[in-house]
């Protein structure tokens, strides 16, 4: 019963599992195993325990690294520790994900023919130290693309979940690359933002729609929110991950989730919004972001209205003969004062929270014609 009030509060479904809240804990190697993940885990939703070497090559680039000070984590029987580590997490609430270091497609496939859809499997091409990258594990994908892209297929081969962990500004176009992760088979971008900020994360969203982590300095809601309305459906911590801050962002997006129905509802596309905004744009008759948006998606303007138009027929959305363009479909988002909108939604008894619901219900419809039926994405 637990599981489907998350559910109805939030949506999220990943591994198979209902996720209780968009929060994360990010792999911090040496340090994020279950023991740290357990003792935050009344706030967090999924956690990535790592990164954990798992081959030769990237255990001896570990034993490297721990000379020079860093730590490590270091296990002679790789698979063994993990077996142990995914045996503490099974009743925890939290859905689990191991952020894994290594040096070739087969190293991955074998654990995952190990573990099965137990755990998400976080292909970490993250990692910026010397030696890792050495070892053909890291930041190295992310210049060698084609690497990461036989390492993603081993793992879909058994029919898992796969999240791979970059840097931002490493690769030489992350659209690209982004494009690459979701054609490759890929389920979730785990994206460490670096300097970059929301601009990064609505330049992935609108390449691609796998599900999107944001991660990097995320410490206030403020950061929180400026993450998931610009693309992002969750947002993971690291060094900030203390049971204080956790606790304090998990109820400030609970109580969004409670009033507007739409936790990660974009800014409007007028105001820099991600192309899930498109659910809130009106009828293309003037010059605006929308027309260049289209553009960039390959979508004529013909195509956006009858999608728009069949994406609402039987559902409250059609209403609303008094609103500018006669239907809530070309209607703005609830915080956007509207006097025709709020008449509507008075007259046909449909509160804010639930009218934020349909337009998500569009977005998803929007997203699955831009991307899964169309292949189209936005290049800018």
């Amino acid at each position: 019963m637990e599981s489907m009030q998350y559910f109805e509060r939030f949506g999220i479904l990943l591994n198979n599992k209902v996720v209780k809240t968009p929060l994360a804990i990010a792999s911090m190697s040496g340090i994020v195993d279950t023991e740290y993940i357990l003792e935050r885990s009344e706030h967090v939703g999924v956690g990535f325990i790592g990164g954990y070497s798992i081959d030769e090559k990237t255990l001896d680039a570990s034993r490297k690294m721990a000379q020079s000070g860093r730590k490590e984590f270091i296990f002679d029987d790789p698979a063994k520790e993990l077996e142990k580590q995914v045996s503490l997490m099974e009743k925890s609430g939290v859905v689990f994900g191991i952020n894994l270091r290594g040096s070739g497609p087969g190293s991955f496939a074998e654990l995952a023919d190990q573990f099965g859809d137990a755990v998400i499997y976080e292909i970490d091409a993250h990692c910026r130290q010397e030696a890792m990258i050495n070892a053909g594990s890291g930041e190295y994908l992310l210049h060698h693309p084609g690497r990461l892209e036989e390492i993603i297929q081993a793992l879909k081969a058994s029919d898992v979940t796969v999240s791979v962990k970059i840097r931002a500004g490493v690769s030489a176009d992350d659209r690209l690359l982004a494009q690459k992760i979701w054609h490759a088979g890929g389920d979730i971008i785990h994206a460490d933002l670096m300097d970059f900020g929301h601009s990064k994360i609505r330049q992935i969203r609108n390449s691609c729609p796998l599900f999107l982590i944001a991660n990097n300095s995320i410490n206030n809601f403020d950061r929180m929110k400026d993450m998931l309305s610009h693309g992002a459906d969750m947002v993971s911590l690291a060094r900030h991950s203390d049971p204080r801050t956790l606790a304090g962002l998990d109820a400030a997006i609970s109580r969004v989730a409670d009033e507007h129905g739409w936790y990660n509802s974009p800014k409007q596309l007028c105001r820099g919004g991600d192309i899930r905004a498109l659910a809130f744009c009106c009828m293309p008759v003037k010059n605006c972001p929308l027309i260049p948006t289209l553009e960039r998606v390959g979508m004529s303007r013909e195509e956006y209205l009858k999608m728009k138009q069949d994406g609402v027929m039987s559902t409250p959305l059609e209403e609303g003969r008094q609103t500018c363009f006669g239907s809530l479909a070309w209607c703005c988002k609830d915080s956007s004062p509207c006097m025709f909108r709020d008449m509507t939604l008075r007259e046909i008894g449909l509160s804010n929270r639930d009218y934020m619901r349909h337009k998500h219900n569009l977005s998803e419809l929007i997203m699955k014609k831009i991307f899964d039926e169309s292949g189209r994405a936005e290049s800018g």
